[in-house]
Parts: C-alpha cells; sequence; structure tokens
C-alpha cells in the first residue's frame, strides 16, 4: 500500500474542519463543550466476559484510535482538543501504549489509571456539555446527551469525507481486496464457507472484531439469504457458487465489497455474473454531483430487470416488472447506501443539516440514501439478483406468476444468487471507483 496516499499529511486540515464543524454544532446547541467518550467495556449478564469493544464513531472520527475504552475526546470552541487517555495499570490485560503517532502534536493528552479519574479533567458544568455517546458510557454526571441539533448537523458533514478519509478508505480498500483474493481462491479449492471466512481474514490480518462487519459468505443457495452470516463448516457436495460481502477497517474507516463467483467456468450463472457485473460498472459510473440517488436506484431495477428478460426468466418489460413490484422479488434490497465511519453511515435520508428526512421511493422501504448527490460523499453501488422462495411465492400470490419462468428460476436457484458491490466517491467531475482500481492492482 506504499503507493496510496499518506493520511499523516493530510489530518491537519481534516482536524481543522472538525473544529469548525464542532463550533458551529455547539452554537446551534447553545452548548459550550463537545465531549466525546471512546465507548465502555460492556459485559454479559452474569458473567466477567466483555463483548467485542466498539469504538463510538464520533470518537474515531477525530482519533485513529479504535481499540481505547473509557477514553474521552473534549474540545471548547478557542481551545486545542484534549484526549483523556485511559492506561491502567493491569496485569490480567494489554495496556495501550502511550498514545503516540502524527496525530499527537495537536492534542493536549491526559493519562489517567482508572476511569473515575477523567471526571476532574471534563469540563464543567456538565449541563453546558454535548456528551456524545452511548448510555453505558455515563461517568457520573456526564451522561451522553445527544442533542439533537449537534448530531443533525454533525452527522450532515459526515457526508463529506476529507481528503483523509479518503486517504484512509482507500487503505481499507486494499486491504478488503486481499481478502477477496484470498476468498475466492478458497472457493476455487473446494473449502467450506467457514475456511473461505478464516482465508479471507487471514489475508486482510483482521479478525472478526477488528472487520467493519460479520462476513457473509455464502455457498450455493446460501446466497439468497442476503445477510447470511452462519459459515457453515464443512463444504457442500456440490461446489456451484459463493457470494461474499466482506470488508476491512483502516484506522475505523470501512470498506464494503461483494463479489460472485461461479464454480463452472463458461457456465450460464457465469454469464448472468458477468452481465451483472457490467451494468454494476454502469451505474457506478452514473454517480455524479446533482444526480438523485432515489433515481439511481429506480435506473438499477431497470437494468436488472433487463438482465432477466434477456435471460428468459421474466416474460414482461423491465419498466411493467418494476411497476408491478416483480422486480423486487428478484432485487428486494436498496442500491446502496452513504460510507465512512460506519458500514451505513449516518444522514442517508437527511433533508439537511437541522434534519428531517427525505423519503424513500413508493415500495422500495429499504433504500438507505435518498439524497442528491454531491462532491466527497462515498457510496456503495450494490445491485443484486437473488432466488429467494419466499419473495418468489409473494409474486405469484400477488397475482404476477404470468410474468416469471418458473422453469427458468428452477434452473436458477440453486445458484441463490448474484451482488456486485463497489465503494464509488462522488467528485467535481464524477465518480471515483474506490474498488476497482483495488482489484487491478492486487
Amino acid at each position: 500500500m506504499t503507493s496510496l496516499p499518506d493520511p499523516a499529511a493530510l489530518y491537519a486540515a481534516h482536524l481543522a474542519g472538525l473544529k469548525a464543524h464542532a463550533d458551529q454544532a455547539l452554537a446551534r446547541g447553545g452548548l459550550d463543550h463537545l465531549v466525546i467518550p471512546s465507548g465502555r467495556l460492556h459485559y454479559q449478564a452474569f458473567d466477567d466476559q466483555a463483548y467485542p469493544f466498539q469504538v463510538s464513531p464520533q470518537f474515531k472520527a477525530w482519533l485513529p484510535l479504535t481499540r481505547v475504552p473509557d477514553s474521552w475526546i473534549v474540545y471548547t470552541p478557542g481551545k486545542r482538543p484534549q484526549l483523556i487517555f485511559l492506561q491502567p495499570r493491569d496485569y490480567w490485560h494489554a495496556v495501550p501504549d502511550a498514545p503516540g503517532g502524527w496525530w499527537v502534536e495537536h492534542f493536549d493528552i491526559h493519562i489517567i489509571r482508572t476511569p473515575d479519574q477523567a471526571l476532574a479533567l471534563l469540563p464543567k458544568p456538565a449541563r453546558l456539555c454535548a456528551i456524545l455517546g452511548e448510555a453505558h458510557s455515563a461517568l457520573g454526571e456526564y451522561a451522553p446527551n445527544n442533542p439533537e441539533a449537534v448530531i443533525d448537523y454533525l452527522a450532515w458533514q459526515r457526508s463529506y469525507k476529507t481528503p483523509y478519509e479518503i486517504a484512509l478508505m482507500r487503505q481499507a480498500q486494499a486491504l478488503a481486496v486481499r481478502g477477496h483474493r484470498a476468498a475466492e481462491a478458497a472457493f476455487q479449492g473446494g473449502a467450506s464457507e467457514f475456511d473461505i471466512h478464516l482465508a479471507y481474514c487471514a489475508a486482510v490480518g483482521q479478525d472478526a472484531s477488528q472487520l467493519p462487519y460479520a462476513n457473509i459468505v455464502g455457498l450455493n443457495q446460501h446466497a439468497a439469504v442476503l445477510h447470511y452470516t452462519e459459515l457453515e463448516r464443512s463444504a457442500p457436495t456440490q461446489r456451484r457458487s459463493l457470494l461474499i460481502d466482506a470488508g476491512a477497517s483502516a484506522a475505523g474507516y470501512a470498506s464494503d465489497i461483494t463479489r460472485t463467483h461461479a464454480a463452472e467456468v463458461g457456465s450460464e450463472f457465469q454469464a448472468m455474473i458477468e452481465a451483472v457485473d457490467a451494468a454494476q460498472i454502469a451505474m457506478a459510473q452514473a454517480v455524479a454531483p446533482g444526480v438523485d440517488y432515489r433515481q439511481l436506484h429506480l435506473d438499477a431495477h431497470l437494468a436488472l430487470m433487463g438482465i432477466l428478460r434477456d435471460f428468459g426468466l421474466i416474460t414482461v418489460s423491465p419498466e411493467a416488472a418494476l411497476e408491478s413490484g416483480v422486480s423486487a422479488a428478484f432485487f428486494p434490497h436498496g442500491l446502496g447506501h452513504l460510507l465512512g465511519l460506519q458500514v451505513h453511515d449516518v444522514a442517508g435520508l437527511a433533508e439537511s443539516d437541522r434534519g428531517g428526512r427525505i423519503p424513500r421511493p413508493a415500495g422500495h422501504p429499504y433504500l438507505r440514501m435518498t439524497r442528491v448527490l454531491e462532491p466527497g460523499m462515498v457510496v456503495t453501488i450494490e445491485p443484486g439478483l437473488y432466488f429467494i422462495d419466499m419473495l418468489l411465492d409473494q409474486a405469484r400470490a400477488n397475482g404476477h406468476g404470468a410474468a416469471i419462468d418458473w422453469d427458468r428460476v428452477a434452473q436458477f436457484r440453486p445458484f441463490g444468487g448474484i451482488r456486485i458491490e463497489d465503494n464509488v466517491l462522488c467528485t467535481n467531475d464524477g465518480a471515483d471507483n474506490l474498488t476497482r482500481p483495488a482489484f487491478a492492482a492486487a
């Protein structure tokens, strides 16, 4: 990854933007201080085992630290940001190293040995603080209050990625592509879902607690389960297809990539994968400023139904399939979503930086992005075609059975489905596909 941009050189400008956004957000909320807990270990009931720690997205926006429970960021307009960093005295667990690296010069850093020592360092009074986080991060009177005006403004600004953030997201692409290459090789070698998952993790260098989301590794008909994460330990008797939806993390920023593979080269299913891939490339190239993402989603339905018509699975026009709802039986999810600090990043439905919601198109309840695209946004483009018995049965029950060639559906049902997903940056000039170049360089 030596040819990728260096985030260190871009961090100062990123931090300056965060401080400017915080100034405006606090003014809107009538508050004096921004306080962000990193999060706290959450223990299982009746046990002393903690769930895997997940740092607050608001915290990791400021710092490339993701494994630091009970730490705090404090920002007061006009002052240097502060990091209250927990470095406990402990021989049961590994103690985090003292803060170091290219970002430390921008913070006043306070080391604490126990979580409650943060109380003396947090700004007073607590009622004048915007405290962003989950309820279990509370420390004394410093309980997350998540003021709506502050949250709405900061969430909206997170839609526009800085060059620092894009640099980290490019790193996350390169890491994930290593995993996808290893997963494809494992599949072609006859591995089980579990072993494909392990091959992916080993190639990326991240375990399940570090990946941005649980890997979806579906062989054969399991590809028809949109969020399939069971990871069977034994390989199927007959290998037909693999759908893998898996990403990677880079300093808290995510990639989210899906590929589908056929076991038999030259098969009809392989031809359908190639058709969806070509359509997906065109959809990604349509990302541009001023484009309504809702229209991209509807256009994706028409393109995918054209593929089904070409392969003889539907008997009606793409337009008729979309209007009747038949298209949703084969493509039931949204075209994609915003991506960044979270896989399904915030503000995808936001009307403005003061909140509100832009409605989804009628009949498309799972679309996670309804905004007009602007430079700096990173979105996923992930069209899919699936053979899901429940949805196909509903289409038949709704009187649309004649629109579907059921014999052809039966031929494709054992393969489960197809999804192709890239991560695309909207620039002033159009689309910058972050994913395809990473595959080309791997």
